[in-house]
């Protein structure tokens, strides 16, 4: 990928713009992995809806360190009360092997370091792998059990307790890797206890797509007890009403289409979904995402104990200077951290 430029999160391709998931119902089949192992049983019924919330985990908008000009994680800490951040994103560098936008080693530099002080700080992450440009691990790797041993590469250069996969682009489209994927991440939740797992990809106003619906039934089918579902609600393609009304339609689609492949109640599959919006000006024109839309969102989440809500990105949380790239500004009028502080404030 170009170095120069961060990597898309959209579900559509615009020049000059980057942007940008608890435990299984008792019905759930157990399933023979990738590696040939029986899948771990799932949970009763009950557990999903008694079971303590995510905490501050579920609030972990995303930043980008690979270009531009990052805020230091800290100051965004000490200035909104964050705790957890999603730091994208880990990519191939042209093998089975992940490296921070496929060149930058997984340990010793920059990346590392943004990680070590966030913890000194008293926060933690989630790395999240793949996003929309660059070469993606799920298409690179010939094997869920290659995969999976990519992604455990990332979990153990930080001892991590969360990982995201955001599926995009071709790894998202082609049905070989999306099963690729839902078994590498059935292995990797096998050797991983207790680790918490997101799966976000692109969305319509209504719901998944038929990609994403297919990606949601592979996986319950797998019997992966995948965390969180996630979605991006924007770049839609048009949608009609406020980007914030748009959110929530999407993700009633998205509850309907996790419960019907899962067969769970509705209280369970509120819990296993979660959204991933974009502050502001989004790639399309028309789109814009105020901040009065994340504060539905919230209201949203915590009514429905959603298993996330995050944003791309932190960049981009800040007004526009002069000539300043739409990149690293939300391209509305606010103040610094203004989306940041609502999202923080959900707490599962």
């Amino acid at each position: 990928m170009r170095a120069d430029r961060p990597p898309r999160r959209g579900a559509a391709v615009v020049a000059g713009l980057s942007c940008l998931l608890l435990p299984l119902l008792a019905h759930v089949p157990r399933a023979t992995a990738a590696d040939g192992s029986a899948g771990p049983a799932a949970a009763p019924a009950s557990a999903a809806t008694t079971a303590a919330g995510p905490g501050a985990m579920a609030a972990a908008p995303y930043e980008y360190l690979g270009w531009g000009n990052p805020q230091k994680p800290t100051d965004v800490m000490a200035a909104t009360g964050a705790k957890w951040f999603t730091l994208a994103f880990v990519l191939s560098d042209g093998t089975c092997n992940p490296k921070w936008d496929g060149d930058r080693a997984l340990t010793g530099g920059k990346d590392q370091a943004a990680i070590d002080s966030i913890r000194a700080a008293g926060g933690d992450v989630v790395v999240s792998v793949g996003g929309w440009s660059g070469a993606k691990l799920g298409e690179k790797c010939s094997s869920a059990s290659a995969l999976a041993g990519a992604y455990q590469k990332v979990i153990d250069a930080y001892r991590l307790k969360a990982l995201d996969i955001d599926i995009e682009d071709t790894e998202f489209s082609k049905a070989a890797v999306r099963q690729r994927v839902v078994d590498a991440l059935k292995i990797v939740k096998g050797r991983n206890p207790g680790l918490v797992t997101y799966v976000t990809m692109g969305t319509t106003p209504n719901g998944p797509d038929a990609t994403g619906k297919d990606l949601i039934k592979r996986g319950a089918a797998a019997g992966l007890d995948n965390d969180g579902w996630v979605i991006m609600p924007f770049d839609f393609g048009g949608h009609s009403g406020t980007m914030g009304s748009a959110t929530l339609s999407a993700l009633d689609g998205l509850k309907a289409a996790v419960k019907s492949a899962y067969g769970y109640g509705d209280d369970a599959a509120y819990r296993h979904i979660g959204v991933s919006s974009m502050n502001g000006k989004t790639d399309e024109a028309g789109e814009t995402v105020t901040t009065a839309d994340f504060k539905q969102i919230l209201d949203y989440a915590r009514r429905h104990h959603l298993a996330r809500f995050a944003f791309w990105s932190v960049n981009r949380d800040r007004a526009c200077g002069s000539g300043a790239d739409a990149d690293a500004c939300s391209g509305v009028k606010q103040s610094p951290y203004e989306f940041t502080k609502i999202v923080v404030q959900y707490q599962g």
